[in-house]
């Protein structure tokens, strides 16, 4: 169990203020939608999406080592920072 708390803290924490979030507390906005079914509905998004992120996560670690896999996730972090900011500086 200690060892999925990292885990859990992580997803939290990347989690929180993203555009999926934002667009969720839009969606329980609205008076006329139940919350409770926003809150279902995005739950359920966000166990399926990660039930396909651990799926491919598997079949990936068959072919490419963990320690690949993180350097190439690293940089695919770094690539979209610098855009981000690329993009920011832009406008």
């Amino acid at each position: 169990m200690l060892t999925l708390w990292p885990i859990f803290v992580t997803v939290l924490f990347a989690e929180l203020g993203d555009k999926t979030q934002l667009a969720t507390l839009l969606f329980a906005a609205d008076q006329q939608v139940s919350k409770v079914g926003v809150f279902a509905a995005s739950s359920a998004a966000l166990v399926l999406s990660s039930l396909l992120a651990v799926l491919l996560g598997a079949q990936f670690s068959l072919y490419v080592s963990p320690r690949a896999l993180k350097l190439i996730a690293g940089a695919g972090f770094v690539i979209i920072g610098l855009w981000t900011l690329l993009d920011a500086r832009s406008s």
